[in-house]
């Protein structure tokens, strides 16, 4: 196993991705214009095949790689970042862009300002390339859009690409821009990640700044982002927060390393089981120290339910002017749930976030002498978008949104049929997240038309 750096795209432009695009502009080998020439083509071509961007500002985007490329050739760039094509999920605002956060209610909002998260690219010299699809308000994980349109996986249409970040995901797997940035409230992000073959990071509680970004829920939602390497995830983040640890380095991996085990508690696809099993052993043949535990609090479907609870309640809030003043905006499931949402009592609120606390305490103790901790990221691979999604989806990927820590999905290989799998680290540190994911990852090859 080991991460694998620019993988097998034809055009060496979109095989570079993040950190191998800004080496060639350092070395004079290519030039951010001709970056964002490569990928806007590949969104004119492919994006039919996917539906990931659902809006691209082609003006905007050859504007900024041209003052990117001044500044290039001046031998001053501004970032890590800086003339890398990248795309952004719908519910962060993109001043000048659709801002809707897949709600057809909002399909005519446009952002008049940007998220504090895109304002930091833009700072960085990023070319924002356009706004890319996502499951409705970001409440499911199949970015099956009844306003917006399906996204495909990249790996078999007709499949989801996971969500709600499935468009971020996609178009980062089928080489539609070389990072994106996603939301994550249960695995928003890392579901997507898994089922595309990527890597899909979610920071620590308050690392990247939520301002304009339209919630889900307050209380699980954070910013994260998607890539094709760690050193690529790595690099946008170190542009996106000021934390040390996500600096300009991965840092040594640590050696404590705990591997959940929900046996009796969640279903795991048999390709699934074998691919992290072989993880565990090539992780202990490395010299990590690797212990199987079980987490005592972890209940998982009451934590399911406890997290859907609250997801449904606070969407409410959020949406409850939308949903009074134009319920035909909202799609009938939706709006159900939000609906719901809204008859909950406030004693079941009150106790449902005193529980939401304790178990969070609960899961920081249980984890405490470890370095980090080792799961699946899904259950099973892909799915097609005529079966119904699995419960279990979000089992795995919901402890560190609970806990607030920082989580990295990564890809383990493939299965028989071609579809990605995935497991996760979770930890304190990000750059324990990211340096694992970078040791222990076996990317699979790009889609086949994608190539």
């Amino acid at each position: 196993m080991g991460e694998a750096i620019g993988l097998r795209f034809q055009d060496p432009l979109i095989a570079a991705g993040v950190v191998g695009l800004t080496a060639l502009y350092a070395a004079r080998a290519a030039a951010p214009l001709e970056a964002a020439n490569a990928y806007l083509r590949r969104i004119e071509g492919l994006n039919p095949l996917v539906n990931a961007f659902l809006f691209v500002d082609r003006d905007g985007a050859l504007r900024d790689a041209k003052a990117s490329a001044t500044r290039w050739a001046a031998g001053a760039p501004l970032s890590p970042l800086d003339g890398v094509p990248m795309g952004v999920k719908a519910n962060i605002a993109v001043r000048g862009m659709p801002w809707h956060a897949g709600i057809a209610a909002y399909k005519d909002r446009v952002a008049d300002q940007d998220a504090d998260c895109v304002a930091a690219l833009r700072e960085g010299g990023a070319v924002i390339l356009g706004v890319l699809n996502m499951h409705e308000a970001a409440l499911g994980a199949t970015t099956d859009n009844l306003a917006f349109g399906r996204c495909h996986n990249p790996y078999r249409h007709d499949f989801t690409p996971g969500g709600s970040s499935g468009g971020s995901a996609a178009a980062a797997s089928a080489g539609l821009c070389a990072a994106a940035l996603g939301t994550d409230t249960m695995g928003s992000v890392r579901i997507p990640a898994s089922y595309c073959g990527v890597f899909g990071h979610m920071p620590r509680r308050g690392l990247i700044a939520a301002a304009r970004v339209v919630p889900l829920s307050w209380t699980l939602d954070r910013v994260g982002l998607l890539a094709r390497s760690a050193r690529d995830a790595q690099a946008v983040l170190s542009v996106c927060s000021d934390a040390a640890e996500a600096g300009p380095e991965l840092q040594r991996a640590p050696v404590a390393l705990a591997a959940l085990d929900l046996s009796g508690e969640s279903e795991l696809d048999a390709e699934v089981a074998r691919g992290f099993g072989a993880l565990i052993e090539t992780a202990r043949s490395a010299g990590f120290a690797v212990k199987r535990i079980s987490l005592p609090s972890y209940d998982v479907l009451a934590l399911r339910k406890l997290c859907l609870l609250i997801a449904e309640v606070e969407g409410f809030v959020e949406h409850e002017a939308a949903l009074s003043a134009n319920p035909e905006g909202f799609s009938a499931a939706l709006s159900a749930m939000l609906h719901w949402g809204a008859r909950q009592s406030a004693p079941k609120m009150a106790a449902a976030y005193r529980r939401f606390a304790s178990v969070a305490a609960q899961i920081a103790a249980d984890l405490a002498d470890f370095d980090a901790v080792v799961t699946p990221t899904t259950g099973g691979p892909a799915f097609p978008f005529n079966k119904a999604a699995p419960a279990e989806q979000a089992d795995f990927t919901l402890i560190a949104n609970i806990a607030g820590l920082a989580a990295t999905a990564f890809p383990i290989g493939v299965d028989p049929d071609g579809l990605p799998l995935s497991a996760q680290i979770l930890s304190r540190s990000e750059a324990v997240t990211l340096s694992l994911a970078a040791r222990l990852a076996t990317p699979p090859s790009p889609p086949e038309r994608f190539r």
